[in-house]
């Protein structure tokens, strides 16, 4: 067996050893509860003020914008529904045909309630085009729904397109941005989204924990009630342990942000321009060619079945565009709303490369598609 080589840092991060040594404190010495008036609150309370400040440096923004909470899908959860029933519980939602199930599943349920929901396609590199989106609203629209980066194909959006559309209309913009942060600078001030979804376990920070970003003036509904938490925004004490986590993350992404890309552009051209060195024309790409994550390679084994081709590499950690359900294989919701062939998407492989993956690893997964694929 090969050794073992990650590259499916789009699924989950390590935890960072930076991150680890902030929260062990809090595991080990400090377990005061941050709302409590004595001693003990005070290391909680002190690291919990620090981790938001961090999170808001970050993404420059008001400390007071940061909500935490369990992860990327409760954020996206407590921004969507959150808006829907602070206006009454009634409304036009629109979002895109890409958006993870974090997005498209909270949308489906308020229609249930009573939202209209619409929803925007992309073109063929899986990016949306400003001006549907323009088409798509609506007299009762009141919030957008669009990731910042594609969790699958890596393609980024045209997101302060459209915030210009939207601001001066009064419409709300919520964004998906747990694939984004600790990849790319992510600032609000120049994002322009109204609310903005992290998560920590995708620039690593540990799971169970993320964060809503929520400008100042915009009304959310809290998802849970209870206690006057995260200034009345999310009721329950908070999880200081991995508060500090993300905080910690926070600030490394922000010391590592004008190097990391970069690195990982390269080793991503390195696999890409390796991959057709060898197998020419039975290897595609998915997403835009240049609007994407700089650690993002989404390619098609055309003409084979994705699973089998990450069997074939043995000891790699990657991920699938097709899923098999009942014995048929059926290409991702993503890959079908761009448009892909069946004969080519059923054999996407999904490789996202981290801050540690190093050129020789590249290589060793270029040598297994060399030995099993080239012929």
């Amino acid at each position: 067996m090969q050794g073992r080589i990650y590259l499916d840092f789009n699924a989950s991060t390590p935890i960072a050893p930076e991150v680890a040594d902030a929260m062990r404190p809090f595991l080990e010495r400090h377990y005061g509860n941050p709302s409590s008036p004595h001693w003990a609150s005070v290391p909680a309370k002190q690291a919990l003020d620090a981790a938001r400040a961090q999170a808001a440096e970050l993404l420059g923004c008001a400390p007071g914008e940061i909500v935490f909470t369990s992860g990327g899908s409760e954020a996206s959860n407590h921004g969507i529904k959150g808006t829907f029933f602070a206006r009454g519980g009634s409304g036009h939602i629109v979002t895109t045909s890409i958006e993870h199930p974090a997005t498209l599943n909270p949308c489906r349920f308020l229609e249930r309630l009573g939202a209209q929901v619409s929803i925007v396609g992309v073109d063929k590199a899986g990016r949306v085009d400003p001006d549907a989106v323009r088409r798509a609203l609506k007299p009762e629209t009141f919030l957008v729904s669009v990731m910042h980066a594609n969790n699958e194909v890596g393609t980024l959006q045209p997101i302060r397109e459209l915030s210009a559309i939207l601001r001066p209309r009064g419409i709300l913009l919520h964004c998906d941005a747990a694939q984004s942060v600790g990849k790319l600078p992510v600032r609000m001030d120049e994002l322009g989204a109204d609310l903005l979804s992290v998560a920590g376990h995708k620039f690593y920070a540990p799971k169970g924990v993320g964060l809503l970003y929520v400008r100042n003036g915009v009304k959310l509904e809290p998802l849970i009630h209870g206690g006057g938490h995260e200034s009345g925004r999310r009721a329950g004490t908070e999880n200081v342990l991995l508060c500090v986590g993300l905080g910690a993350a926070c600030a490394l992404a922000q010391r590592v942000l004008a190097t990391a890309p970069e690195q990982m552009r390269i080793l991503r051209e390195r696999l890409w321009h390796g991959l057709q060195a060898r197998l020419g024309a039975r290897v595609s790409l998915n997403g835009h060619t240049t609007e994407r994550l700089p650690n993002t390679l989404n390619v098609n084994f055309i003409g084979r079945i994705g699973a089998e081709v990450l069997a074939k590499l043995e000891g790699v950690a990657a991920s699938t565009g097709s899923a098999c359900h009942a014995g048929q294989r059926e290409l991702s919701p993503v890959l079908q709303a761009m448009g892909v062939p069946a004969d080519h998407g059923l054999g996407a492989v999904r490789f996202s490369i981290g801050r540690g993956t190093t050129e020789a690893e590249i290589d060793a997964v270029l040598a297994l598609v060399e030995k099993h694929f080239k012929d």
